[in-house]
């Protein structure tokens, strides 16, 4: 009944299914847009938003319309001759409908109309499709940001109330990480040419990105309140204790709401949208600068290669934990508890063989379920035959979805950690039953989802149990006798000329006619004159008749009567189980961690990663650098790491090339890794919590602020010194190399100084050796360098230096290792041999030796031994004995020490 045995042209991208879209956005796809409030009169086709709400008998959330007045719309057009074009910032959007617009911007935010992919082949990167409205207070309240964003693929409302300092950190990084198609602010904040800061900042840093200017009043935070009131499902009914007295960030949600409303052309079922609050406390921070540093999503070389953090851990499943997997490492933990039951979560997947493939099984068939509860609780406007089609396909794809859900409680059943037990009683909940026995009433249970247009055509037309609508059976049938007409026209036509015809369909064409021609001579070298649009590749001949066209007008006719009739018993489905589609929430959560989690567990099983702990020290045996382990396909050179508070600023050194950077971003990701609740490349990994990781690499111009390399670097260090906290991780790697030698060190001394007051850890490459000097001045300054060694060839004698990527203690030894990096390029040999006897030269008059006095040692080595018993009071978890032998070699060691330092060794100890 739902086969066919009609062959399928697929000359679609994906599965050639589309989300459902308002006929707004197909009608003028590329029309520019305008807000005014004066373009809209009583003979306009658009309506206008009044401020009052209403609800609907259906419990929709929906706004009162006026049509017989001009009204006030959303968005203020005051301002617009104060905003630049696209090379700037972006000019308003005005109000659909004005006849003399000139915008330069087109119509940027579309409906859900996506292309629904099977959940393996979907990625995270499929375009923006986050609508956030931003706003500050006034006066004493200026620096209190307010945000509000909605996926217009999930349905799920984030709020957002923090307080910023003067840079804006904050708001750009979150606005970074949720890639924004569009940006909306109070219109007050670009008045006149007098844009404030966050304004500008934001207009700056986003330049792509469309920036729609709205008016203040609807910026309304009791509005806020109602609409959250009105919208959130009862599951997440919580979030209006935490959010009532959070005035700006109700605000935003009003205007956000609204404006979607306007915009969308449809609205939100009553209950039906998650809605959560997000603190800026609950994860790390890490800056869009520092994102790009360390490639987290994005390579830098090549925009589409996989070399990332991202790419490296990314073995999901479906869309929804491809997305969670990238928000979690832009965004990561920093609670230690929430970690450790990740890890508890992965450590029992890789004990336990059949959990993890009967798990990896069950996730792996589910499709993108934000983007399906997001067009299901929508509810259209206006009913067309796209519509129609479109909620016939949601349909088919719940019932897909819930038809998986007993065999993810059935891999989940003998599970131990708290997290999948806790995954496993969500998925208990009857809501799933009750739903899939409510479609099962209307839909046929043979039909399910199915890749390929044609099949999914067929399951659509037949989607309705027969004998609900007598008009729909009726129509099915007639559109069965057009498509066995069609076989046998084509049958018909394959006898007539004696060629071996086939039936194929494609979206774009509907059915025609294939054949393979191979060794068959065409009478007069051509197809006969009936045979039109035809298409040739190779031997392949693609091609129609005026008959068939008809037939497929007559089909096409028919579909239109099924799908219209299938959609009013649909819609009839949907009244019914809006009030248990929450349960849905439940399922995308559970599935997208599940698949986040596996994807975790399986990078494990590829290369050699191990269980992290989390103390108040940075201790990583043998740790690798994930990126480049990837790349190169076997164990790159391991090195150890060490900081704590004892000893909390690393300076390192060594030649051009000797594996710093590499070095530095290693200790970055790893310490990202972890902190998402992921296993490292490493023998042995101890982390403290960073609640934001800082990076300052690279020297390179930027042409589009006017910075040189030097203003670069300062403002990057300004950012890191203005935001740093004591529990900060921060990676500098040069700093004043874009200055001359001595404003160089200068700067570089004055910032390390500063960092060395903080109990931040920070490690800091530099070729300026002077740098060393701190090591004698601070206790808690250490150094270290990349090793090489030098060899030379037995012939020639020449002298060649061999890296090998080894992290020692100490300073480096190395001197003049850039000269030896020239003499590998092209340079003559003469200007070589001048350049070392200058450099020897300078470096006398300039380096003079240091030595530390016996009394910064003895200090030096009474703060390592405090620090160190420090951390054994907090951390230590060996038994008496084993605690007693670390104390005496702690002992030994404080004394070797003193000694050195020509001091008495001894320490005054009562009992041993």
């Amino acid at each position: 009944m739902f086969g066919s045995s009609t062959e399928e042209v697929d000359d679609t991208s994906g599965c050639g299914q589309t989300w459902g879209a308002s006929p707004m956005d197909r009608s003028r796809p590329n029309e520019t847009t305008s807000y005014d409030p004066a373009s809209v009169s009583s003979g306009s086709s658009h309506q206008s938003l009044e401020e009052g709400s209403t609800r609907s008998a259906h419990g929709q959330f929906h706004q009162s319309f006026s049509s017989g007045r001009n009204s006030s719309l959303l968005v203020s057009t005051s301002d617009s001759s104060s905003l630049r074009s696209r090379g700037g910032t972006p000019k308003l959007r005005r109000t659909p409908g004005f006849a003399g617009a000139t915008g330069t911007h087109p119509a940027r935010t579309p409906l859900t109309d996506h292309t629904a992919t099977s959940c393996s082949s979907a990625t995270t990167t499929s375009g923006a499709s986050v609508i956030v409205a931003v706003v500050e207070g006034r006066g004493l309240a200026r620096g209190e940001i307010g945000m509000a964003s909605l996926n217009l693929k999930c349905p799920e409302l984030i709020l957002s109330q923090f307080a910023d300092t003067g840079t804006y950190a904050k708001v750009i990084t979150k606005i970074h990480i949720l890639v924004p198609l569009e940006i909306l602010m109070p219109d007050t904040t670009s008045e006149k040419g007098k844009g404030t800061k966050l304004f500008s900042l934001i207009t700056a840093n986003f330049p792509g990105v469309a920036f729609t200017a709205i008016q203040r009043k609807y910026f309304n935070e009791r509005k806020g309140l109602e609409y959250i009131q009105q919208l959130c499902a009862p599951e997440f009914g919580t979030v209006l204790m935490e959010v009532q007295a959070k005035y700006y960030c109700l605000a935003a949600a009003a205007a956000l709401l609204k404006y979607l409303e306007f915009i969308q052309n449809s609205v939100y079922a009553g209950k039906s949208l998650k809605v959560i609050f997000k603190g800026s406390e609950q994860t790390a921070m890490i800056d869009s600068t520092s994102a790009v540093n360390l490639e987290l999503v994005v390579n830098n070389r090549d925009h589409r290669s996989k070399h990332t953090l991202l790419g490296v851990l990314n073995h999901t499943k479906t869309p929804g934990g491809a997305r969670r997997l990238r928000s979690n490492i832009l965004e990561p933990l920093v609670d230690v508890d929430t970690i450790n039951i990740r890890l508890d979560t992965i450590q029992e997947l890789l004990r336990d063989e059949e959990l993890f493939f009967g798990l990896k099984d069950a996730i792996a068939h589910f499709l993108d379920i934000d983007q399906l509860l997001s067009v299901l609780v929508q509810i259209p406007k206006q009913e067309t035959v796209q519509v129609a089609e479109a909620k016939i396909t949601h349909i088919i794809q719940l019932k897909h979805t819930l038809d998986l859900v007993p065999r993810l409680r059935m891999a989940l059943k003998n599970c131990n950690t708290a997290l999948l037990k806790a995954y496993s009683t969500s998925l208990e909940d009857n809501g799933f039953d009750v739903i899939l026995e409510q479609i099962k009433t209307v839909i046929n249970e043979d039909i399910t989802y199915l890749k390929g247009s044609l099949n999914m055509r067929t399951q659509k037309c037949y989607a309705v149990r027969p004998d609900i609508n007598e008009f729909l059976d009726i129509a099915r049938r007639a559109y069965t006798e057009i498509v066995d007409d069609i076989a046998g026209l084509v049958s018909q036509m394959g006898e007539k000329y004696g060629f071996p015809m086939r039936t194929s369909y494609s979206t774009a064409r509907g059915f025609f006619i294939q054949m393979k021609l191979e060794g068959v001579v065409l009478p007069e070298g051509k197809l006969p004159a009936e045979f039109i649009k035809v298409t040739k590749h190779k031997n392949n001949y693609s091609f129609t008749i005026a008959d068939l066209m008809k037939l497929n007008d007559r089909c096409d006719e028919a579909l239109r009567e099924i799908f219209h009739m299938s959609y009013v018993v649909i819609c009839q489905l949907l009244s019914t189980i809006h009030q248990h589609i929450h349960c849905l929430y439940k399922l995308s959560d559970a599935v997208s961690m599940l698949d986040m989690l596996l994807s975790l567990a399986n990078v494990c099983t590829i290369s050699d990663y191990v269980r992290p702990e989390f103390t108040d020290t940075m201790a990583i045996k043998q740790g690798r650098h994930p990126i480049l382990e990837r790349i190169v396909g076997q164990q790159p050179v391991s090195n150890n790491s060490y900081i704590s508070e004892g000893s909390n600023f690393v300076i390192i050194t060594g030649p051009n090339m000797s594996g710093k950077s590499t070095y530095l971003k290693q200790v970055a990701l790893c310490q990202i890794m972890a902190q998402i609740g992921s296993f490292v490349p490493a023998a042995y990994a101890a982390f403290r919590v960073a609640d934001q990781i800082f990076t300052r690499i690279g020297v390179d111009d930027d042409f589009e602020t006017n910075s040189s390399t030097f203003m670069l670097e300062m403002k990057e260090i300004s950012y890191i010194i203005h935001n740093v906290s004591d529990r900060s991780l921060i990676i500098i790697d040069e700093l004043g190399r874009g200055t001359s030698a001595e404003e160089g060190i200068g700067i570089c001394h004055s910032v390390c100084e500063f960092l060395l007051s903080l109990k931040a850890f920070t490690l800091f490459a530099t070729h300026f050796l002077e740098l060393c000097q701190l090591e004698s001045l601070y206790p808690n300054a250490e150094n270290q360098h990349m090793e090489v060694q030098h060899t030379h060839s037995g012939g020639t004698g020449a002298e060649s230096v061999l890296y090998t990527y080894l992290l020692n203690r100490g300073c480096s030894e190395e001197s003049h290792y850039g000269l030896r990096a020239a003499e590998m390029t092209a340079l003559p040999s003469n200007i070589i041999k001048e350049a070392k006897m200058i450099a020897s030269k300078v470096s006398q008059q300039l380096l003079a030796k240091h030595h530390s006095d016996p009394g910064t040692q003895r200090q030096r080595a009474v703060y390592k031994l405090a620090t160190r018993l420090l951390q054994t009071a907090r951390n230590s978890r060996l038994d008496h004995e084993s605690l007693r032998m670390y104390l005496k070699g702690l002992k030994k060691q404080y004394e070797a020490e003193l000694l050195a330092a020509g001091q008495p060794a001894s320490i005054d100890t009562g009992e041993e």
